[in-house]
């Protein structure tokens, strides 16, 4: 578990945890993936849901939620045939949720 410390002149990430850490806002930078978390933000889905709501391909859906379930910031649990796939946890929320706001306050094109 990463440490998180507000005082400055906090101990900089280990290299391990800034590559893992990378390795996740990496995964984030993709429009589609980012527009599939926010409807999980708002409730369960199946990849046939997210595709429709989202009008990108089943098969594109699926293939984004493998490195979202790889990268640890969704879950699938099985009910019959369907996977429902969810956030991780409140912190996927709570980082998209920074995010969104964050965008909010940003000037128009920057």
């Amino acid at each position: 578990m990463v440490a998180v410390s507000e005082k400055q002149g906090a101990e900089p990430l280990s290299l391990p945890d800034a590559e893992r850490l990378a390795e996740i806002m990496q995964g984030l930078a993709s429009p589609v993936r980012l527009r599939i978390l926010s409807v999980l933000r708002e409730r369960p889905s199946t990849v046939t849901e997210l595709s429709v709501r989202l009008d990108v391909g089943q098969t594109t859906v699926s293939n984004h939620l493998r490195l979202l379930r790889h990268l640890g910031l969704v879950t699938g649990d099985r009910n019959g045939r369907h996977i429902h796939y969810t956030l991780f946890d409140d912190h996927v929320t709570e980082l998209l949720d920074e995010a969104i706001g964050h965008l909010e306050h940003l000037p128009r094109g920057a």
